[in-house]
């Protein structure tokens, strides 16, 4: 019989509803389950120095989770390096600061205020000095992928027809139409989160876990069993199908 193992979507600062995810997988699945987090712990919720440290300290006390770099996870590392450095890929006009990202809340989250008016050489050495070295250390070392049998988990997706060798972290971390609209079949389901739906969503090739934790909605834990798919409800599991 197969070993289920169980995917969590874009969490984005919401730490209490993490908490309730967590215990729908321990319910389902018990304390010693396998979990991939899609990635997205941080911006725009109310708590993601929470997120980091509770997915930290989980690691550190030997759970069985895996944790996959966003690209929110991936600004909020570019911008504790040494020098910060804008993502390359994000839009001409936005930066981490940005509304639309989320950083600001974020700094918040460790207690760091950010007037309208501050810049980059005053709040870079504040959040250096405030946030904690464990937390700059596991952001930074996140990977891209995971791979479990048929299953690949990565946060945005992948370039369609390009062997997983040589996928790069640009497109898992930041991907949308070119990976979205892509029909056929991949050498593996591809659990993904990155691009918000109203619920997680079953298109076949890949399934889309991201269920728009950053706007307020649920997070969305599911339990993969060879290629089917559920997602944990209150009362359990609810079997997620291919659309059509």
């Amino acid at each position: 019989m197969t070993r289920p193992i169980y995917a969590v979507g874009d969490i984005h600062g919401q730490k209490s509803m993490l908490e309730g995810a967590l215990e729908r997988i321990e319910k389902d699945g018990g304390t010693d389950a396998e979990i991939v987090f899609l990635g997205d712990l941080v911006d725009r919720g109310p708590d993601s120095a929470g997120v980091i440290e509770l997915l930290r300290s989980g690691i550190e006390a030997g759970r069985n989770w895996t944790v996959l770099r966003g690209n929110h996870d991936r600004l909020y590392s570019y911008f504790l390096e040494d020098l910060p450095r804008p993502d390359p890929q994000i839009l001409l006009g936005m930066d981490w600061f940005s509304d639309r990202i989320g950083g600001r809340g974020t700094l918040e989250s460790y207690g760091i205020e950010v007037a309208d008016n501050a810049r980059y050489y005053q709040i870079h050495p504040v959040a250096r000095e405030v946030i904690p070295q464990t937390h700059v250390d596991f952001m930074a070392n996140l990977p891209a992928y995971h791979l479990h049998d048929n299953l690949l988990f990565v946060h945005a997706g992948i370039r369609p027809g390009v062997p997983l060798a040589q996928q790069t972290e640009d497109d898992m971390c930041w991907i949308r139409h070119d990976f979205l609209n892509f029909e056929e079949p991949h050498p593996w389901l591809v659990v993904h989160g990155h691009t918000p739906e109203k619920q997680a969503v079953h298109k076949g090739n890949r399934v889309n876990l991201d269920s728009g934790a950053g706007y307020g909605r649920p997070i969305t834990a599911a339990v993969f069993e060879g290629r089917d798919v559920a997602v944990l409800g209150e009362n359990g599991r609810v079997a997620l199908r291919p659309d059509g």
